[in-house]
């Protein structure tokens, strides 16, 4: 079978299958079992697969059918132009949260002190690192398994750099010490009764920890304002991710919480992603 006649049975099949990026996931999925790229498919559709690749390819591709999530079955996602290592004890970094990563770097000057919490892959906190001159960075998670994998990506991501940078397992900021420049973070913030409604790839597969924001979804946003505070330098910025519809509701907690010049950041679809202001204390 050539390279091309894999590709079209492996996008037909998940085309019945109901993916919706199926053309997509279905040429990644043949890069992935072959180690080609993109071009193969159009210079070199007409090579022979060996019946290795095709039995694999095969395999990959029931399973992806099944609402195994992409990332899952190759272990990578890109983000912020960089490859992280996943797992199904983290949340797949996706693009909106690149938003907050951007936001972060804006502000980000040399030698400042990052706190990730709910750090998972590291993705965030490891890209602030990765584009940033002599910061330091500590990032916090609950979940040993998610510490892991950001270990792995931090070792494989900042390896030729002379970065400073710690994992600390713990309940948001239980097990940190001192204070930062900036905090940042993208908590779980789905309301448990939604969590029922999204897509397979996600109810199913991707941590709960990760998802659920209790009844209405704010309940981390409520911690991480009253108890941020203590961990921040005066004048030090907080950036979070929020849900399209969390904004306003987030933003009067910050400014209740001693934040000025709070601002509501959209992604690129025109919908709320990111909460950030200057703290300045419960006096000000």
């Amino acid at each position: 079978m050539t390279y091309r006649e894999c590709y079209v049975q492996g996008q037909e099949l998940l085309t019945c299958a109901g993916i919706e990026e199926a053309a997509l996931d279905a040429r990644l999925l043949l890069e992935h079992v072959c180690g080609t790229n993109r071009n193969d498919l159009l210079v070199h559709g007409d090579r022979e697969v060996t019946p290795k690749q095709q039995e694999t390819y095969q395999e990959l591709v029931q399973k992806r059918a099944g609402r195994i999530p992409l990332q899952h079955i190759t272990g990578v996602q890109e983000f912020m132009g960089l490859e992280f290592a996943v797992s199904d004890k983290v949340l797949i970094p996706r693009q909106d949260t690149e938003i907050l990563v951007e936001e972060v770097l804006r502000e980000l000057q040399s030698g400042m002190r990052v706190l990730d919490v709910c750090t998972g892959s590291g993705c965030i906190l490891l890209s602030i690192l990765h584009y940033s001159n002599d910061c330091t960075g500590v990032g916090v998670d609950i979940s040993p398994e998610a510490l892991a994998v950001a270990g792995r990506n931090a070792e494989t991501l900042l390896r030729e750099r002379e970065l400073e940078y710690t994992f600390l397992e713990g309940d948001l900021f239980a097990p940190v010490e001192g204070k930062f420049d900036i905090i940042v973070s993208n908590p779980p913030y789905i309301a448990t009764a939604v969590i029922e409604t999204l897509e397979p790839e996600v109810r199913d597969h991707e941590p709960m920890l990760a998802l659920d924001g209790k009844e209405d979804g704010l309940f981390f946003y409520r911690r991480l304002a009253a108890e941020c505070g203590a961990y921040l330098n005066r004048g030090g910025r907080l950036y979070l991710e929020i849900g399209y519809d969390q904004g306003q509701a987030v933003k009067e907690m910050l400014t209740a919480a001693g934040f000025a010049e709070v601002q509501v950041v959209q992604d690129y679809a025109g919908l709320d992603r990111v909460v950030h202001g200057i703290y300045f204390g419960m006096n000000n």
